[in-house]
């Protein structure tokens, strides 16, 4: 890519995907692997039926794919949009705790951002898992 031409939203979400991805593939831990891709197969449809934040309650309570949450709070964060969440004592909770404390424009944005990094997701784990 020559400089000074930014990548797109698309290309960021790819390129994040695709480095938790292949962090994943580096553990070698074969239970850890597995249930990353099992419940990032699982994600978007639990986001598409009962919603953003019961979705990932259910993970936190079943302490599933750490790997998974991690990677979602970290793609979150680094959004502009949820950079500007009012208040700054969650700017390093979870995005769990950020669903809570948020109000229903941070929810939105959130839902529809998950999603479309979980097609990425999905794809490169498909690929390298």
């Amino acid at each position: 890519m020559s400089q000074g031409k930014s990548k797109t939203l698309e290309q960021k979400r790819a390129e994040h995907a695709w480095n938790v991805v292949s962090q994943v593939a580096e553990t070698q831990d074969k239970k850890r692997i597995e249930e990353f891709a099992l419940q990032s197969k699982k994600l978007t449809v639990r986001v598409l039926t009962s919603g953003l934040g019961p979705a990932l309650a259910f993970l936190e309570a079943k302490d599933y794919a750490r790997d998974l949450r991690k990677a979602l709070n970290d793609w979150i964060a680094t959004q502009n949009w949820a950079k500007r969440q009012v208040a700054t004592s969650t700017t390093q909770a979870s995005l769990i705790e950020r669903i809570i404390q948020g109000d229903s424009e941070f929810l939105r944005l959130a839902t529809d951002e998950v999603v479309s990094y979980m097609q990425w997701l999905v794809r490169f784990t498909e690929a390298k898992l």
